[in-house]
């Protein structure tokens, strides 16, 4: 029987740009892999299971979509011998596609009842072929984070080319100087064509094209097998030997007789192969002597694949969705799919399929495509989950996330918390960020007449200071000219918080007495959450640069209490400063003396300083000096503070209390709501996006129009209060997310969590590095050094 539809004018070959779903399922993590394979939309290539959920069958009903190119693959088998030896070099060894997995493909129509449509009929020779050779959406996501890198240079902006002429095709042409027909580099300036470098994946080259370069001067070259018809290709300029862009690529092309539109890609791109090679790299896990942790299966126990530099994306989900309040919001087995056009770009969907794929143990297993001898003590880790998907939308827009750059965990859990939070969730689905959620109390008092002013706000974490304090080393006379590793004294979390909620002076003139003694100023818990995020700040400035310092923190595992950092309120007697006087008091802003002076004496304009110290609080001048690195493209840097202005700018006539409760209901804090308007001129997408560039920005002291007196049962957005006030605040250390490496911004993050292990009987801890799950050793080390804790109220 033939199908009908093969012909269909719908049916289209994907274009470059186009996403093709053809690994995994873009509603559950079901793959080419599995025994069923994958059924890919030969329409709008939207990749479906075709198990027992047939997620395809669901995405044919609801698009009456007919025609689908099934995938299964198989991965060729490989034998391991013996543990895996510590790695003391980088080995990169060829290998293509083909040389691991063995590939059928079936085309399928729905509704004709076909399940061997002939591929050679029709339209499908084009569509099926377009589909196996387009680049996976995983790996064009990936591909498209890595080009944001790259930038035009004057060597492409100012290219001045020779006469022109027509140079051989693309199946004629070989390097000028050598018989090599692939990896061919055209001159932009000349026409030469000359071959690359012998590159990552059995590519040849014999650098012909740089030869070139060094003979002629000519800087910039295309690589021909990597143009397509969208205008993208790899362009090199070998005078600042870096990749870049060519705005006037086509006209440039013309200029040799070649036709942008016309052409075809047939080769890796260089970003291609470079996260290829990434993706190789490997290290084995083990005990210090030497026997490898014991991989955990298991609902709850699935890790996630590295998709390059994402460590801090794999341990941020991994603790979240460990915890009841995300499980019970995302993780719906009996449920059908959230309705959605186009499944991958939902992040409701994407939350639930990580949700499904990280508790339903469905995918965790070893790796059967590793095989160990009958003499081997290894276990094969599980393959993990790639969330490619999830991972696109998370930095969507973003100037960080949407990077292949390592990021900051806690910025990233912020930035989570700003998109599950502006999600909708429908009743009777919960907020997960509630669970988080809590009050703090500031406590203003006037140094000199006692006068206090009380401000509640919504949080839903905590940024606390570690102490540093250096041990003393004896230095010997033996020792080696190398400079030694600083040791620290180790710190306890109490010491942490009594540094957090301590008081402090900040320089302000009274508005009830006059007074320029200054305040005190302290805050404290009016009400506590059900899950503490705790980020510990250990970082100081090492030639202007933010370094991290392994300064140890000691906690315990044992529950905690926390009730003597409960506030206590307005008490009888107090004397309330009078609120009406806000753009008074703000207006007569004195910067602290010594911080300026400090500034000014690093060769900062003073009015630069005054304006930081301002911004921050008048506080120290490292706060300060923050500010300032973080603002030096302002265009306003320079002038003057116009204190009057911003005090009425401050007050309920100049900030839009709606653009605050918006906020507010993201979990975003009265003042860091109230500062982030300020600096954006009101606009609330840009101050969210502020808010989550400045997570140490607690926003201004003198930003208080919405201030609260006293404990009272509802917030500054005029909803219930979040979190609990009552006693014993009891909280136990649940999970942590840990790093190693010197920034923040670079090293490796992974996740320990507390768990049940069913085959134990009994609690331990987990680590979960990437797609490996293991036992874990070694947890109370591990814990001193952890950047980001969470804790369950108990």
């Amino acid at each position: 029987m033939t199908c009908k539809h093969v012909d269909s004018a719908e049916l289209r070959a994907p274009t470059p740009a186009q996403s093709v779903y053809r690994e995994d399922c873009t509603q559950c993590f079901d793959s080419i892999d599995d025994p069923t394979g994958l059924n890919v939309c030969l329409y709008c290539f939207n990749g479906g299971c075709c198990s027992d959920r047939d997620h395809a069958g669901i995405h044919h009903r609801s698009t009456k979509h007919p025609l689908v190119l099934n995938i299964q693959r198989s991965r060729k088998r490989t034998k391991r011998d013996e543990p895996p030896q510590k790695i003391s070099k980088l080995a990169i060894a060829a290998e293509t596609e083909e040389d691991r997995f063995d590939t059928r493909t079936e085309v399928r129509c729905y509704e004709c009842g076909l399940d061997a449509v002939d591929k050679t009929s029709g339209k499908l020779p084009a569509v099926v072929d377009g589909v196996l050779k387009a680049n996976t959406f995983a790996k064009q996501a990936e591909v498209q984070a890595w080009e944001q890198e790259i930038t035009p240079c004057e060597h492409t902006l100012c290219l001045e080319q020779e006469l022109p002429r027509q140079i051989e095709s693309q199946d004629l042409g070989h390097c000028s100087m050598c018989d090599l027909k692939e990896n061919l580099w055209l001159c932009l300036q000349c026409g030469n064509l000359g071959c690359g470098r012998q590159q990552f994946g059995g590519v040849g080259g014999n650098s012909h094209g740089l030869k070139h370069t060094e003979l002629t001067s000519h800087a910039v070259a295309v690589k021909l097998g990597s143009i397509t018809p969208d205008g993208t290709a790899d362009i090199y300029c070998y005078a600042c030997n870096e990749e870049r862009t060519d705005p006037e690529l086509a006209s440039h092309l013309a200029h040799w007789g070649i036709n942008i539109a016309e052409r075809e890609k047939t080769e890796k791109s260089l970003t291609e192969m470079q996260i290829e090679q990434n993706l190789k790299w490997e290290f084995s896990m083990t005990t210090e002597d030497g026997k490898e942790l014991k991989p955990i299966f298991g609902e709850g126990f699935t890790g996630l694949k590295n998709l390059g530099n994402s460590c801090y994306l794999a341990s941020v989900l991994q603790c979240l969705f460990s915890m009841p309040t995300f499980a019970t919001r995302f993780y719906h087995p009996q449920d059908p799919p959230p309705p959605a056009a186009n499944p991958a770009e939902d992040l409701e969907t994407q939350l639930r399929k990580v949700a499904d794929g990280l508790l339903s143990g469905r995918y965790s297993y070893p790796d059967t495509d590793v095989i160990a001898s009958e003499d081997s003590p290894y276990i094969p880790h599980q393959k993990g989950l790639a969330p490619a998907m999830l991972k696109h939308l998370i930095g969507r827009g973003h100037e960080e996330f949407s990077t292949m750059r390592q990021q900051d965990a806690f910025e990233l859990l912020l930035h989570l918390f700003k998109l599950v939070s502006r999600s909708p969730h429908t009743a009777p689905a919960q907020d997960p960020i509630r669970a988080f959620r809590f009050v703090m109390e500031q406590r203003l008092q006037c140094i000199s007449c006692n006068a206090v002013r009380y401000r509640s706000d919504e949080q839903d974490n905590i940024s606390i200071p570690v102490p540093v304090r250096r041990k003393l080393r004896v230095i010997n006379s033996d020792e080696s000219e190398e400079k030694p590793k600083d040791e620290f004294v180790p710190v306890t979390l109490k010491e942490c918080l009594d540094t957090f909620t301590g008081a402090e002076e900040v320089e302000l003139t009274c508005p009830a007495c006059n007074s320029k003694a200054g305040f005190t100023k302290r805050s404290l818990f009016k009400t506590f959450p059900e899950i503490l995020a705790i980020n510990a700040r250990r970082f100081e400035l090492v030639n202007w640069v933010p370094t991290k310092l392994d300064v140890p923190v000691i906690v315990d595992d044992e529950p905690f209490n926390l009730d003597v950092y409960m506030s206590s309120g307005q008490q009888d007697g107090e004397q309330l400063l009078p609120e009406e006087t806000e753009s008074a008091m703000a207006s007569q802003f004195t910067p602290n003396q010594g911080a300026l002076e400090q500034l000014e004496a690093m060769g900062f304009p003073r009015v630069r300083c005054e304006k930081a110290l301002h911004a921050t609080g008048n506080g120290d001048a490292d706060t300060a000096m923050d500010w300032l690195f973080a603002h030096m493209e302002d265009p306003d840097i320079d002038s003057p503070l116009d204190l009057k202005a911003q005090a009425t700018g401050n007050t309920s006539s100049g900030i839009d209390s709606e653009s605050v409760e918006m906020m507010a209901a993201m979990g975003i804090s009265g003042p860091q709501a109230r500062k982030a308007l300020k600096e954006t001129g009101g606009d609330v997408s840009r101050a969210v996006d502020w808010v989550f560039s400045h997570p140490d920005e607690q926003g201004d002291v003198e930003d208080d129009g919405n201030a609260q007196s006293g404990h009272t049962g509802t917030s500054s957005a005029g909803k219930p209060m979040a979190g609990n006030a009552d006693l014993p605040a009891k909280f136990r250390l649940q999970s942590i997310v840990c790093h190693k490496g010197t920034s923040i911004h670079a090293g490796h993050y992974v996740a320990f969590i507390r768990k049940y292990i069913p085959d134990e009987g009994s609690e331990s801890w987990v680590l979960y590095n990437d797609e490996k799950v293991v036992k874990a050793v070694g947890v109370e080390e591990m814990k001193k050094f952890a950047y980001v804790y969470f804790f369950n109220r108990v």
